[in-house]
């Protein structure tokens, strides 16, 4: 039942360690990579959200955030 959810956790946690070196080294490919980061940040909170677990709580609020970061950073 929560494997897609951990899976997905993952993914996020990978797109989110590539935006940060994008941006970091200020790449050309930043704001695409930043796109697909605020996407998949919001697919991971939905999902995430359907759980009753704190951790799966305080993980959706934290992606979240995060989708907007990057949304914010875009547009920045």
């Amino acid at each position: 039942m929560m494997v897609p959810c951990i899976r997905l956790d993952l993914d996020c946690a990978a797109i989110c360690k590539a935006a940060l070196d994008y941006v970091s080294r200020d790449s050309r490919y930043a704001e695409e990579i930043l796109q697909q980061c605020a996407r998949i940040c919001r697919d991971c909170g939905q999902e995430c959200q359907k759980h009753e677990a704190q951790h799966c709580k305080e993980c959706a609020e934290a992606c979240f955030k995060c989708a907007e970061a990057c949304e914010q950073y875009q547009s920045a």
